[in-house]
């Protein structure tokens, strides 16, 4: 009885969707990164930028250039038809956001965002997009 008790509260544990600081930040997680898309779609980079970490800023020091680098390197976000968001995750201390990206030719994306907190609130600090798992013989 004490095995059948244990291994129910271990498959619990297992199945238990997210910690508290994911349950609390996926909200606003979820409109930070939204909210960029909506910026890139309408080519608004001024206002994309304003999403991105001060990292990211830094690195890329004016809207114009990271506009430049997300149309070349991210076409799919900066043309993004539709965004869908999977599930958020703590890697190593940092929360990492998957989401999905249908492009303007109507091919699917995934990506994972990695978000950081500011006094400015949650922030993107880089993008990494995922190898999708072949399918077929």
């Amino acid at each position: 009885m004490r095995r059948i008790c244990l291994t129910l509260l271990t498959a619990l544990a297992l199945s238990l969707p997210a910690t508290a600081q994911e349950n609390a930040a996926a909200p606003a997680i979820e409109d930070v990164i939204a909210d960029q898309m909506r910026a890139f779609r309408s080519e608004d980079v001024d206002t994309a930028f304003t999403f991105a970490s001060p990292g990211i800023k830094g690195l890329f020091q004016t809207p114009e250039r990271f506009g430049a680098m997300v149309r070349q390197g991210y076409p799919m976000v900066y043309r993004n038809a539709e965004v869908g968001f999977l599930e958020l995750r703590e890697i190593d201390g940092t929360l990492w956001q998957k989401v999905t990206v249908r492009d303007a030719s109507g091919a699917y994306h995934v990506l994972d965002y990695q978000m950081i907190r500011t006094e400015d609130g949650w922030q993107i600090d880089g993008v990494r997009l995922l190898r999708q798992p072949q399918v077929g013989a």
